[in-house]
Order: C-alpha cells, then sequence, then structure tokens
C-alpha cells in the first residue's frame, strides 16, 4: 500500500512543505523509480515485484502528477526545480545516493540527479530532451492529445472502454506497444491520472528549446530506447549516447514509450544489470 511523506523544501518565500506519495517494495539496495509525465507511480508496477527480488524499490509520484501534491507556489517545475525536491525527498526517505531508473520525464530528472552526483546510477528509458526541435513540438502535440482525450471522456465511458481489446488499443495504444496487457483498472488509472496531473502543462513547458547536451561522467549511465516507441523516437536514443559517450544504449525490440507494460523481464534486466 503506498504511503506518503511530507518534508520542507525551499520556495522563494522561505521553506514550505510538500508531500509526495510513494510504493516501497523488497530489501536490499535503494532503488527509486521516476514515471513520465501525466503518469503515476503504477506505470512501474509490472516490473515492481521483480526488481523487489533483490532490491529495496520505491516508486515516487512525482510533485504535481499521480497522488503528490502540486509544487507550492513559486516553485517550477523545471529541472532547476524539480531535482531539488527529488534530493530533499531522497533525505527524508533516508536514501543516501539511490540507483535511480526513470522513464521518459522520469528518465531525463534521473540523468540531471545523475549529472549532479546525487544517484549511485542512472537508467533512462527513452529519457526527454533528445530531441530535435520538430521533435519536441511532435511529442508535445501527442502528449497534449492524451490529455484532451483524457479529460474529455466522462468516466463511466472510459471504464466501457477500458473494458475492450480495442478500447485499451485506442486509450494506451500511444505509450504501449501491447496495450493489451495492461488490465481495464490500470487503464482507467492511468487516464484519471493524466486528466488530474496538475503539473502537467508547467512541465511540458518547461521543456521548451530545452535539451539535454551535458555528459554525466563518473556515473554508470544505462540508456533503454524502445523500437516502437512513437513519443519520442528510437533515433534520440543516438544522440543520448553522443551527448553521454560512456552510457551504455540498449535497444528494446517490440517496446514502446513506456516499456516496462511490453517486457517486464527485460525492462527489469535492464535496470538491475545497469545498477550492479
Amino acid at each position: 500500500m503506498a504511503a506518503t511523506i511530507t518534508f520542507p523544501i525551499d520556495t522563494p518565500t522561505g521553506r514550505q512543505p510538500t508531500r509526495v506519495v510513494y510504493e516501497r517494495r523488497g530489501t536490499g539496495r535503494p532503488l527509486v523509480l521516476l514515471h513520465g509525465i501525466g503518469h503515476h507511480w503504477q506505470a512501474w508496477e509490472p516490473v515492481l515485484d521483480i526488481l523487489a527480488v533483490e532490491r529495496e524499490v520505491t516508486a515516487v509520484d512525482l510533485p504535481g502528477f499521480g497522488e503528490s501534491a502540486a509544487l507550492p507556489d513559486g516553485v517550477g517545475y523545471g529541472l532547476e526545480d524539480t531535482v531539488p525536491v527529488l534530493a530533499a525527498l531522497f533525505e527524508a526517505l533516508d536514501l543516501d545516493r539511490p540507483d535511480v531508473a526513470g522513464n521518459s520525464l522520469g528518465g531525463l530528472l534521473a540523468l540531471e540527479l545523475g549529472r549532479r552526483k546525487l544517484v549511485r546510477s542512472v537508467t533512462a528509458l527513452s529519457p526527454a530532451r533528445f530531441w530535435s526541435e520538430a521533435e519536441r513540438r511532435y511529442a508535445s502535440g501527442v502528449l497534449t492529445a492524451m490529455r484532451v482525450g483524457a479529460r474529455a471522456i466522462p468516466l463511466p465511458l472510459l471504464g466501457r472502454l477500458a473494458r475492450t481489446a480495442a478500447g485499451r488499443v485506442a486509450l494506451t495504444g500511444t505509450i504501449y506497444a501491447r496495450p493489451g496487457r495492461r488490465s481495464a483498472e490500470a487503464v482507467v488509472a492511468e487516464a484519471r491520472a493524466m486528466r488530474e496531473a496538475t503539473g502537467f502543462e508547467a512541465t511540458l513547458a518547461s521543456g521548451r528549446g530545452a535539451t539535454f547536451a551535458d555528459d554525466v561522467p563518473d556515473v554508470p549511465v544505462t540508456i533503454g530506447w524502445g523500437t516502437r516507441d512513437r513519443v519520442l523516437l528510437p533515433r534520440q536514443g543516438v544522440r543520448a549516447k553522443r551527448a553521454i559517450p560512456a552510457a551504455r544504449l540498449i535497444r528494446l525490440p517490440g517496446c514502446g514509450h513506456v516499456p516496462m507494460n511490453d517486457d517486464p523481464a527485460l525492462v527489469a534486466r535492464v535496470i538491475l544489470d545497469g545498477s550492479r
């Protein structure tokens, strides 16, 4: 069952509390999991129990997403604000330089945490900001359309759609290569997370004109990219490798933008191998 922690962060008006929801399982060296924009910690559900056999796994609802509170007034959703919040969260949870894995937005955050030497290792699955401007506009349009759709469909209709294979394809086929593997309950919960995400617009806006061009030295980095990613196209993985030459770049065959659902065993192995 998910837990909640409240801890202070720095804001322009002084220290203010923020509230984060997280799920923790297993024992061993700590591993933190960070989801993508508009999602929630349950994106990692397909791999949680596999990872928890070897590691103490903490899957986080990022601030402004899932059940976590929005950030206090004056605190933005760009890297310069969100990464210090995550560092404060690690301290509150007594996590000293954990390994971290992230998907999409979470992959970007994981890389920045690694660049700042706040984590022991990084596994980034389809991380954001290795795009061209045209690719950024495309991804922004896809994600905005998902947000608009999630908010426009009445919940009773959403439930009925999610109970059919065709409906699950329509609702989640953009991010999953194998949407039929998601349960109806998970699909509805994801749509609710997307429609209720208070940090969505500010997070999306923070990526305008921004790319990740820095190296991440002295921290082991693994970058995984689904061959069927329809949001952040697989060729962006080559740019990530150029920016971070020592990183391992791994193809995830048959996987979409959120690969944990498409091939849980493969993704779990990539994360565990990358955080030895």
